[in-house]
């Protein structure tokens, strides 16, 4: 583990959220990410991990979704248990959000499917590892530039884009939409999927119902946007084409009719505001 991770017993992973910080930390030190009103701090308090305690039990689990696409889940799960997507491109690969493990097996998987082009992020809730990913697969890391007091692990691979759209290859494209955070992203894919596909984190939160989705400042805080929030959101991502959206948890996906589905919800917010 230790060619893959710089200093793996060093006590820097909040053990809530999965950030890893950039130097060691105590009990006393609380995680910037977890004290902010989107996060919360666990029952038990502060806890930091090493690496290499995360190891001992840890593998990844990967799922082939279709002929492109895989989904990779650390197993058991750990902090807040995203999953992360393995875009397969023409090319070049995008790892589409992190999570906190990374181990040799997984390496030589990535690679054998053609490594990573790049890594891009939704949000600071899943920078988590980004930057020993970035550094074993040689990428960047394509981060909304809003977000950028999140980062807690600086490298010369985090690039910190602007605007509403930062276009890739193959015609896939990083939307900004805020929300959630400011800089709050998703990943569009016109060619993954039957007819295109929407990777959205928690900026477009796939709901239980699998009919639905919801738009929320806090998830586990319960904390809503407002009204001009869910409309901008809206208007950022009305005009692209696609069938399907995915989530960033097991199980939260829209196979089909996607597109409306978003539609309905977002008038199903709105009239919550009328007078």
């Amino acid at each position: 583990m230790s060619l893959l991770i710089k200093n793996p017993a060093q006590k820097d992973i909040c053990g809530t959220c999965g950030t890893r910080y950039a130097s060691p930390k105590t009990t006393t030190d609380g995680c910037l990410i977890c004290l902010d009103d989107r996060q919360y701090v666990s029952d038990n308090g502060q806890v930091w991990c090493s690496y290499q305690e995360l190891a001992e039990n840890r593998s990844i689990r990967f799922t082939q979704l279709e002929d492109n696409l895989y989904v990779l889940q650390p197993v058991p799960n750990f902090a807040i248990g995203q999953q992360a997507y393995l875009v397969i491109s023409p090319s070049g690969n995008v790892l589409w959000d992190c999570i906190p493990f990374l181990d040799e097996p997984a390496v030589a998987l990535i690679r054998s499917l053609g490594g990573l082009q790049a890594i891009a992020i939704s949000h600071p809730h899943y920078y988590s590892l980004m930057v020993e990913w970035s550094t074993v697969f040689d990428c960047p890391v394509y981060l909304n530039g809003l977000d950028e007091e999140w980062v807690m692990h600086s490298s010369y691979q985090l690039k910190f884009w602007e605007g509403n759209r930062k276009l890739l290859w193959d015609d896939m494209q990083l939307i900004h939409t805020g929300g959630h955070f400011q800089g709050s992203a998703v990943l569009y894919l016109p060619h993954h999927g039957k007819r295109g596909s929407l990777l959205t984190a928690d900026t477009i939160y796939v709901a239980r119902d699998r009919k639905s989705v919801s738009f929320m400042y806090s998830y586990p805080n319960l904390i809503p946007l407002p009204k001009d929030t869910i409309e901008q959101i809206y208007e950022r991502v009305k005009e692209l084409q696609y069938e399907t959206i995915r989530g960033a948890f097991d199980g939260q996906v829209i196979a089909t009719n996607a597109k409306e589905a978003l539609r309905r919800s977002v008038q199903r917010y709105l009239s919550i505001f009328k007078p």
